[in-house]
């Protein structure tokens, strides 16, 4: 089947307008581990904004003729780009916002490449060490803005959601909005654009024009979730966990929509960080919310949670079903709270210094089909702990779900082996099942195969 595609030459605006020659030789080095290919990847994910593919493999499948190259001039640089998706333009010329979004992508992976991993300044082997990565990161993107109250509300949800609930989702980012809260998400299509769609409407009647739609995103999901056009805001962090960090250190309180095996992982995440003890009185507003066709959703990912993690992490959050309004309220009522602690104890508004986050959050989890088989998932742990792993299975289902490394090596090596005790797999089992039977693991009408294989 052939795709429409386009070819362009494009500036910069703004930072991007000069590189070094070390740079543009970084960027165009094809090797194994060169920076081309996932300057390449990212750049077509970006430009394939607004099609409905949520497989890494099967964009890089479908535009294999894609290519982008840095011409250098005496007055900047400029971008060739040979075969990208038609969707990135309009009458011939590239949306935009998408013109941003791509040279966002060159902005942070130079900047992770020359300023992170080749800088012995930042130790990533420890748990301030990334941390602070993750800061200067976020401070180059000028994502930090001091001089702000709390206000920053972070939506999760899944990308595969049904109509009812994305326009929900939008009421929700309408009434935040109007409240003047700004809107952070995995910047992607489904739970992370209706927030952002709302919002914008929100901001609007109340005159704010410098809204805030911070998407952020890392190189292995960004395929399969296209940064949508109302991200005003793009950032790619170099993995899946200190992407989560990035959520959680800028953001003041989340909003969870329904999702799939992705949301669970986010879940699963700020769950875990806010049982470690050491944030135990530090306020966090989380909310999970959904029009009530998901109210039997919430029930599940409830019952899943008590049944592993307990009455502890339960406590945590609240759920709110088919009420816009109440939940508005209860993140700026919660926000407040947020507000008054950091000041009453001396953290900066803008990055969540004080949050403890175990190193087991912070480590790369690569999901191979070893790594898979031995996690620990027993009940015979801390339960932070037992978070950190359950987080690390429910990532490894989205990389065979989606991801082009993780679908290649399922096709190659059959089903992750999922392994633990009966009362966690037995309830695992039960959830992942109900993301198949409601279509939340692929986009509606694809055909979901599992890449896992719980072992009770």
């Amino acid at each position: 089947m052939k795709y429409d595609i386009v070819d362009t030459l494009i500036s910069p605006e703004g930072r991007m307008d000069v590189l070094s020659k070390s740079e543009v030789n970084k960027l165009l080095d094809t090797r194994q581990g060169g920076l081309y290919t996932i300057f390449r990847n990212c750049a077509l994910a970006v430009l394939n904004c607004g099609n409905t593919i949520d497989d890494g493999k099967e964009l890089l499948e479908r535009y294999k003729s894609f290519d982008i190259s840095i011409i250098q001039r005496e007055r900047g640089i400029k971008l060739e780009i040979v075969g990208a998706p038609a969707n990135a333009f309009v009458d011939g010329k590239m949306i935009k916002g998408i013109h941003e979004h791509v040279f966002s992508v060159l902005r942070d992976v130079l900047f992770v490449n020359d300023e992170i991993n080749a800088n012995s300044r930042f130790d990533l082997e420890t748990t301030e060490g990334i941390t602070n990565a993750v800061f200067h990161i976020l401070r180059n993107a000028n994502i930090l803005h001091p001089m702000i109250n709390p206000n920053l509300v972070v939506c999760w949800g899944g990308h595969s959601i049904s109509r009812g609930e994305y326009e929900y989702s939008k009421k929700i980012g309408y009434q935040l909005g109007l409240r003047a809260l700004d809107i952070c998400t995995g910047c992607g299509p489904g739970a992370m654009k209706g927030p952002m769609k709302g919002a914008t409407i929100g901001h609007a009647k109340q005159r704010i024009t410098n809204g805030r739609y911070l998407g952020i995103s890392e190189p292995g999901i960004i395929a399969a979730e296209a940064p949508n056009p109302i991200v005003n805001d793009l950032l790619i962090l170099p993995d899946i966990e200190k992407r989560l960090e990035a959520f959680v250190r800028t953001g003041h309180g989340i909003v969870v929509f329904p999702g799939g095996a992705g949301t669970a992982e986010e879940i699963l995440y700020i769950l875990g960080i806010l049982l470690h003890p050491d944030n135990a009185t530090m306020p966090f507003p989380l909310i999970f919310t959904g029009p009530e066709s998901a109210k039997e959703y919430f029930e599940q990912i409830d019952h899943f949670i008590g049944l592993t993690l307990g009455e502890e992490a339960q406590a945590r959050y609240k759920i709110i079903i088919n009420d816009p309004v109440s939940v508005a309220q209860e993140m700026q009522a919660g926000i407040k709270l947020v507000r008054e602690f950091r000041k009453e104890h001396g953290d900066a508004y803008y990055f969540n210094w004080l949050l403890k986050i175990d190193p087991e959050f912070q480590k790369p989890f690569i999901p191979t089909h070893e790594n898979m088989r031995n996690l620990s998932l027993k009940k015979d742990q801390p339960r932070h702990l037992l978070a950190a792993n359950l987080r690390r299975a429910f990532s490894g289902v989205v990389a065979g779900n989606v991801k082009d490394a993780g679908i290649r090596a399922i096709e190659q090596f059959g089903h992750f082996e999922i392994r633990g005790d009966l009362n966690i797999m037995e309830p695992m089992d039960a959830l992942l099942a109900s993301f198949v039977a409601h279509h939340r693991m692929k986009l509606p009408g694809k055909k979901y195969t599992p890449c896992y294989q719980i072992v009770k």
